[in-house]
């Protein structure tokens, strides 16, 4: 079972473009844009205390990414100041879903869904998300 959530951005984060993050003709290179929206997720975690070396050593579960769609629609420039935004659309057992952002001022570059699953770390096998985090995503949302 799946639990829709609403509201705007759970969490933003603000990441400066350098050079090693853009292309031959000096925009972000499309990829990368995974990247900075993976660096925003673990700092939402981290704004819940939770970090994911810490969730792997005392609980054997990590996160993984299975699923990404991504919508461009205007580039991020070298020293461009970006924000990346991270909201939980839905949160299952085992999974959740989040949609992010990155975006310039009110300009939105780039959106993306994106779904992450809980695995075991033994058997890569899907496991239930540990209710400490539940809780902490679901309060988080209440705001």
């Amino acid at each position: 079972m799946q639990q829709a959530l609403d509201g705007e951005a759970d969490f933003r984060l603000a990441v400066r473009v350098y050079w090693e993050d853009t292309d031959a003709a000096g925009i972000v290179f499309y990829a990368n844009y995974l990247k900075f929206f993976e660096r925003a997720r673990t700092e939402w975690l981290r704004s819940f205390g939770l970090e994911q070396e810490r969730l792997r050593a005392e609980s054997g579960v990590a996160f993984v990414v299975t699923e990404t769609a991504l919508r461009y629609f205007a580039p991020a420039r070298l020293d461009d100041m970006i924000e990346i935004s991270v909201h939980v659309e839905r949160l299952g057992q085992a999974s959740l879903v989040v949609t992010q952002q990155a975006r310039r001022g009110d300009d939105v570059l780039v959106e993306g869904t994106i779904r992450v699953g809980c695995v075991d770390l033994g058997t890569f096998r899907p496991r239930r998300i540990p209710d400490e985090i539940l809780m902490m995503i679901l309060k988080d949302d209440s705001r």
